[in-house]
Parts: C-alpha cells; structure tokens; sequence
C-alpha cells in the first residue's frame, strides 16, 4: 500500500496532510524551481540584452519558458540520469535545459544558460523562492484557519467566567473566551510578523562579486540586473556574500516558525489540561477509539498529536537557523544537503496546525464544571477585598484576608458574609464587598474579535 514503505512519517502516515507541501519541497519541485530560475535568468539576459541574445523575442521567450512551464516528472527523471553522470545536480539541470534548446531549435545560444553562475545562484534562489509558495498557498491560510477558530471559540465564551490558575493553584478569575484570545492574539502577532520578513536570495557569482559577468560584460550594471531579477520573483537578494548566501534572513525566517510552534504547543497543553480537569468536553466521533483497553476513553490525542509534531518542528528549524550561517570561508558544502530538509519541519509545523485546529473543534465547554469550581473556591475573591480595604485605608487588610482563607476547610459565601460584616468599615463598604463573586470579579474583559 502506498505509503507504508515510507521512513518519515511525513510521508507515510501523514501523507494525507503534508501532501500539498510535495508541490514546494519534493525533490521533483526543487528540480523544477532550479529549471524555472535557470530559465528566467536566460530571459533576463536576453532583456538587456546581451549582445548574442538580442535577436531573441517575445515569441522565443514563450516558447523557452514552455521548458519550466510544462516540466513533468518524467523531466525530472531524465535530469535524474543525467545527474548519474555529472554526479552534480545544478549541472544536469543545466544540460537538460541545453537539451531542450537543441530540440527547439535554440542550439546557437545555449551556452548562455546558466552564464556566469555558481550552483548557489540557483539553489539559493529557487530554495527560498519555493519556502516562500509554499508559504502564501499552504501554510498562510492554514494559521488563519486557526485563527479563526480562536476567534470564533474567543467570541463564544468570551463572558464565560472561569477560574484561573496560577502555578496550578485556584486565582482570581477570568474568562474562557479571553484566555483563547491570549493564544489568538499572540499567534496573530507572530503572523504578521513572519509576513513582513523579505524572502532572500544570492545572486552573485562563484564568490559573489559577479567575477565571470564582469569580466565578460564590464559596461554591464550586473549588481543592479541581480537586484532586479530576485526581486522579480518577490524576494531580496543579499547584495554582499561570499559563494553562498549568508542566510541569516532565511534563520530569521526559522526563528518566527520556531515562536509559533512554540505558542502552539502552549495552546496544545492548555486546551491538555482543560480536557483533564473536565472544563472541556471531547465530541465523540463515531468510529474513533481512545483507548485499546479502556472502552470509555476519549483521549485528547490531537492536541497531544500537535504538541509532538510542533516539538519536532523546533528542533529542525533550530539546526537549519544555527547551522546555515556557518560556513567555513567562502563555502563549504555542509549547507547543502540541510538546505534540502527546510520542507521536513514545515511539514511537521502543518501537522500540528492541522491537529490543533482539528482538536479545537471537538471541544465543548462543561459550563455545569465550571461554575461548579467557582462556587468552591470564594477565597478567589480575597484579592479584591483587600484590595477595596486599601481605598479606604482599612489596617493590615492583606493579612487579615490571609488568616481568613488560609485554612484547610473551603471557605464559603456566608463565611465571607460574616467576616465582611466584622470589618470596621462603613455599610455602604460592605454591601460593596458583599456583592463580589467569583462570577463577577473578571476585571476588564477584551472586546470581541472582528
């Protein structure tokens, strides 16, 4: 059956979710994005244009272009054998584009494919360029997903009071709906904030000075064509480098996916934790089993899913952002078979977005819980006593409230009713005191998300 001879899960097990992202990060789409760049930096020559290449025209340009255009899996076999040869994979890409000028008739101009380039001018841009597709058709609509279920789940219970807990101990409470929003509100600054960072490319030559271009064509402005042809496809090119590109745009890239695992797996644990002590119910999905032994369970297997792929996601992205800005000299080669795994955390940030959104929409509120761990816990209301005594210079109010509710018996609203009314202070104070609840002391509740 397909898929069960795969090692990575990614491509097993998962296949069914990480298989948009093969358009983007399988090696017949690394192939393709190298034939696209090899074959627009040829067109971008001939605009210039360079004086054997003038002749050329729109029509040529069209019919060049139909080599990325229709480019098929079996063009990326055949650029497969040809790497059998060469044993170097820019180089049978660019044979085959030279193969493909013969049978089209542009044999006379061929060996301006790939003029003056090094293997990092096309990895380095067709790498980065593919992150960046992958990034506007698949993973961009899969965190607004989820930040429209955060939305939606923040609007729903956004005057739900809840109890809080700090350092897992009952504390003055809150809503549902407004701790949703802290994890929307986080993720959607973390969004935006990935969207304005510049998808970089290098374009420079075997040590990025534009030595072979210079010296072929000097009254060239070759710095600027370089600017203007990464630009052409949305991305910013490095202007100083050495062979390969410095990356550390591309590591701050990593660095943002890092801090949306991260609050993704904050969420995960949260919604964990909420599931556990009953505040949220599972909707039983027919056909589903939680447990093997246990008949009754409905575990929360897509949160604990998304935590454990988001966890895997951070350490990939924490290598490819450590290790990519190191290279010995002008280049080693270290940074080219990492640079070939930036779709493997990407896929495993897409599973986790996917569990998560999936896990959030089977969860339920148990209101009847809820209100339940409010009413057993009165002595969440000790801050706000307290803190009304300062405003009218009461003595010693916090340690008062302290050996009031520091005991082992649960403290009820009659006990707080008689302690109030033992308080040396004003009845107008004291009907004021009274009318606090763990229901209604949730402070300043956030406006709905729009």
């Amino acid at each position: 059956m397909q898929g069960l001879e795969n090692i990575s899960p990614i491509d097993g097990r998962y296949r069914r979710i990480t298989a948009p992202l093969s358009a983007f990060f399988s090696e017949e789409a690394l192939i393709r994005y190298r034939v696209l760049i090899e074959v627009e930096y040829f067109i971008a020559l001939c605009k210039l244009p360079l004086p054997p290449l003038k002749s050329l025209t729109d029509n040529d340009y069209k019919k060049i272009r139909e080599i990325a255009s229709t480019f098929s899996q079996e063009d990326a076999q055949a650029v497969k054998e040809i790497e059998k040869k060469t044993n170097h994979d820019i180089k049978a890409v660019e044979y085959f584009i030279k193969q493909r000028f013969e049978a089209f008739g542009y044999g006379s101009y061929k060996e301006f494919v790939h003029f003056g380039l090094t293997s990092q001018d096309i990895n380095n841009t067709a790498v980065p360029l593919s992150l960046k597709e992958a990034l506007e058709t698949t993973m961009y609509p899969a965190l607004e997903e989820l930040l429209s279920v955060l939305a939606k789940l923040t609007n729903e219970w956004l005057y739900v009071p809840m109890l809080a807990r700090t350092h897992g101990q009952p504390a003055s409470p809150t809503t549902v709906g407004k701790e949703m929003m802290v994890f929307h509100e986080r993720l959607d600054i973390q969004v935006r904030e990935l969207k304005a960072l510049p998808i970089p490319a290098k374009f420079g030559g075997a040590t990025g000075n534009f030595n072979a271009h210079h010296v072929a064509y000097p009254g060239t402005n070759w710095v600027e064509f370089g600017n203007q042809f990464t630009g052409s496809f949305g991305m910013q090119r490095s202007r100083v480098t050495t062979q390969i590109d410095h990356y550390d745009r591309l590591s701050a890239i990593f660095d943002a996916f890092k801090r949306i695992c991260t609050i993704l797996i904050d969420l995960d644990r949260d919604c964990w934790s909420y599931i556990s002590m009953d505040y949220f119910k599972q909707k039983i999905v027919a056909g589903e089993v939680g447990s093997s032994a246990m008949p009754h369970k409905v575990n929360p297997i897509d949160f604990e899913n998304a935590e454990g792929n988001a966890g895997m996601a951070i350490s990939l992205f924490e290598h490819l952002s450590r290790k990519l800005p190191v290279s010995r000299l002008q280049r080693d080669l270290s940074d080219s078979t990492v640079l070939r795994n930036v779709g493997v955390p990407v896929a495993h940030l897409l599973i986790a977005l996917r569990s998560s959104i999936k896990g959030l929409g089977k969860i339920s509120l148990n209101k009847d819980k809820i209100h339940k761990e409010l009413e057993n816990n009165m002595t969440v209301v000790a801050e706000a006593i307290q803190t009304v005594l300062r405003t009218v210079e009461y003595p010693n109010p916090y340690e008062a409230l302290k050996s009031l509710t520091r005991k082992n018996t649960a403290i009820t609203k009659e006990d707080l009713a008689t302690f109030i009314d033992g308080l040396d202070i004003s009845e107008e104070v004291k009907s004021r005191l009274k009318e606090i609840t763990p229901f209604n002391y949730t402070g300043i509740i956030p406006k709905r998300i729009e």
